[in-house]
């Protein structure tokens, strides 16, 4: 073969060689979306009203922080699982289990599921009540007083029942207003179950006062009610009926959240060891010390749900009795509308709240889970389709309620209640309830619930949104921030100004709040970045052009020492 031919070869083996490094660069660099930018999609839920508030923050720093996009529509427990049994949304939000008994009728889902828990909090009764025009903040109320009011035996605010709680406060003839849920809710379920369990002769002859045929009534989470009571859509719809000024007199229960959101007053309700408290993030905590979780993981439809009755009867002087925390349920297969892209950030969502989530609920009226919960919600989170395992160490979780040696520290540190909160001759007051009532000195200065100086009080959502529904960005906070809860008097505070633009806090290596625009000590959990940054395209870069150079460098040096060779 003459030596011409030879080089024509070898130019086109080079240019055949080069041709497929081309090729392979460029599937790996030019065209192809980032494999994990691709399976990040949009996700929904719809369900439960009482963990709204917390959800709509968790939307809404995701978005703003690992650019999640999560959409939520509060619609209520009852929906909630019925829209996701039919496979509408992506997850469900849900305070009551499938096959719950509700007035001889059960509900199921064909599509397969488990629970996770994400937020606890407590089932309160916020009310708009004035002495001599001035509000009253420090009402006490005993869990048969609550019953009998919300059963239609006690019907006017001046009943010896409730001076009986209340020794200190003259209360007006005035007629009470009991504001129910029209809907199907978890927190009506979670009310009821109270009910069933502690006052079962009263709740059963409501019932059966109120047209139900099932006795004994037990849980519902549909409100029966008799003349004289109102029912409103949503906690929303509760929470804004109570705080108009029309509504003087009206009493409802809603999660903690909406009345602080609101600015108004909770009742302080008696527990089993005769103090009354309220429903304050470390007192649930408490009085959740008290819940059994079912363990039995054989059975989905009630592995993890939750038994309260040591909840109720919990002897702590701190505990909340009517304490307990909401379910996500979670799809388990993949269909024709849920997809392992949708499982892939279901998964990102849900590692976020269970551990960095959980720092905000204080302030946004829950209570934050203990490390049981999430340990279980860790597992449970990994059973969805699509999910990217992660490892993550429990002790850097960095939620508040328990220490890196798994202490649960929220409720070690509980303050003990006041003497005044104990049942008997005495009572604690606010300034506005001691001046209207004339009561003794030593008063508590400032109200649980009350509204301080720049909170908002209407407790809207934001513009554009209407009640029951997350407004543009997934919050529920009016102005995009709630004012905060004193962890020992329930207080409503209205967070600080962020100093500047909040630099200081992000050079310092500090998180800001996406609501609040306040830092937040936090740990961040790892949320899988970018596979295809910068630098590692720049290095792909650099060795495609050093298998070019060994490529080509060898026949191109060999033609030029040929053409020396010729020229001599």
């Amino acid at each position: 073969m003459s030596m011409p031919q030879q080089r024509r070869r070898s130019l086109r083996g080079v240019a055949v060689l080069l041709a497929t490094l081309i090729a392979v660069c460029s599937a790996g660099i030019g065209g192809a979306a980032p494999a994990q930018a691709a399976r990040q999609v949009p996700i929904t839920g719809v369900g439960s009203s009482w963990s709204a508030i917390a959800i709509a923050a968790w939307v809404a720093q995701v978005k703003s922080t690992y650019q999640l996009d999560v959409s939520y529509e509060p619609s209520g427990s009852s929906n909630g699982r019925k829209q996701f049994a039919a496979g509408v949304p992506d997850f469900g939000v849900s305070e009551i289990p499938y096959g719950l008994v509700d007035n001889g009728q059960s509900d199921s889902s064909p599509r397969p599921y488990v629970y996770m828990p994400i937020v606890a909090g407590g089932t309160s009764f916020m009310y708009n009540l004035k002495i001599g025009g001035k509000r009253v903040t420090k009402l006490r109320l005993s869990g048969e007083t609550i019953v009998k009011i919300f059963t239609g035996q006690i019907t006017n605010w001046s009943d010896p029942a409730i001076k009986t709680d209340n020794p200190n406060l003259t209360l007006p003839a005035r007629k009470i207003v009991v504001v129910v849920r029209s809907d199907g809710s978890g927190t009506t379920a979670q009310f009821s179950t109270w009910m069933s369990k502690k006052y079962a002769s009263d709740w059963n002859a409501f019932c059966q006062k109120a047209g139900r045929s099932v006795n004994p009534c037990g849980v519902t989470s549909i409100y029966p009610t008799i003349p004289g009571m109102v029912a409103q859509a949503g906690s929303t719809g509760v929470a804004g009926y109570v705080q108009q000024s029309s509504a003087e007199g009206a009493i409802t229960y809603v999660e903690y959240g909406y009345a602080t959101n609101a600015g108004f007053p909770v009742v302080s309700l008696l527990n089993a060891a005769g103090y009354y408290v309220q429903p304050t993030a470390s007192n649930v905590a408490v009085g959740l010390l008290g819940a059994k979780i079912n363990n039995d993981a054989s059975n989905p439809a009630t592995y993890l749900t939750q038994i309260l009755d040591g909840v109720y009867d919990n002897g702590d002087k701190r505990a909340y009795p009517l304490s307990s925390y909401s379910y996500m349920i979670l799809p388990t297969k993949t269909d024709t509308k849920f997809t392992t892209d949708k499982g892939y950030t279901l998964g990102k969502f849900g590692y976020y709240f269970l551990c960095q989530g959980q720092q905000n609920v204080e302030r946004l009226g829950y209570s934050p889970l203990p490390i049981n919960l999430v340990q279980a919600g860790f597992e449970q989170l990994q059973k969805v389709p699509g999910v990217e395992t992660q490892t993550i160490n429990i002790a850097g979780c960095n939620n508040p309620t328990f220490s890196s040696d798994g202490k649960n520290t929220i409720a070690e540190k509980a303050p003990q209640p006041e003497d005044c909160q104990q049942k008997g001759p005495t009572q604690c007051l606010a300034a506005t309830d001691a001046g209207a009532a004339g009561a003794t000195k030593g008063a508590s200065r400032t109200a649980p619930g009350s509204t301080a100086k720049g909170a908002n009080p209407t407790g809207t959502v934001r513009a554009g949104a209407s009640p029951g529904s997350t407004a543009p960005g997934g919050s529920l906070i009016p102005g995009g921030a709630a004012p905060s809860v004193d962890p020992e008097t329930g207080q409503t505070v209205t967070p600080a100004a962020p100093a500047g633009d909040g630099g200081d806090a992000q050079q310092a290596g500090g998180q800001q709040d996406a609501l609040s625009g306040q830092p937040v000590s936090s740990v961040p959990v790892s949320l899988a970045a970018d596979a295809w940054g910068p630098g590692r395209t720049l290095l792909m870069s650099l060795a495609v052009l050093l298998l070019l150079g060994v490529a080509l460098a060898p026949p191109i040096i060999a033609h030029w020492s040929s053409a020396r060779g010729r020229s001599r």
